[in-house]
């Protein structure tokens, strides 16, 4: 086990300071939706205790339910072993997906 204190600059951002955010649901294992965040969107999410991404899009942050009211609490955030992707479990309220499915991950290839 890593006994090394975390340091948000510890992690492997891409060449766009971006890093891929798994979402799950803490209760079922269910995941949920994929996004990313940056340096400031993880310390946002710690600081508020709500999911905050940086839209690549939209060049914006932005807080999950912020307008749909579906927001996401962050009950845990990991990293991974090479520390190039993170997974934040989360108590969702309504839908994580912005079709209106609980998951972004409801279509099927096989």
């Amino acid at each position: 086990m890593d006994k090394k204190k975390f340091n948000i600059k510890d992690l492997k951002f891409d060449k766009n300071g971006l890093i891929p955010a798994i979402i799950q649901d803490y209760r079922t294992g269910e995941i949920l939706m994929l996004a990313y965040m940056n340096q400031e969107s993880i310390r946002r999410t710690l600081k508020l205790g709500k999911t905050c991404f940086w839209s690549r899009s939209r060049k914006e942050y932005w807080i999950k339910g912020a307008t749909s009211g579906n927001f996401q609490f962050v009950k845990s955030i990991a990293y991974d072993c090479d520390m190039d992707s993170l997974l934040v479990k989360v108590r969702q309220v309504g839908v994580a997906c912005h079709t209106g499915n609980r998951s972004c991950f409801y279509r099927k290839m096989k």
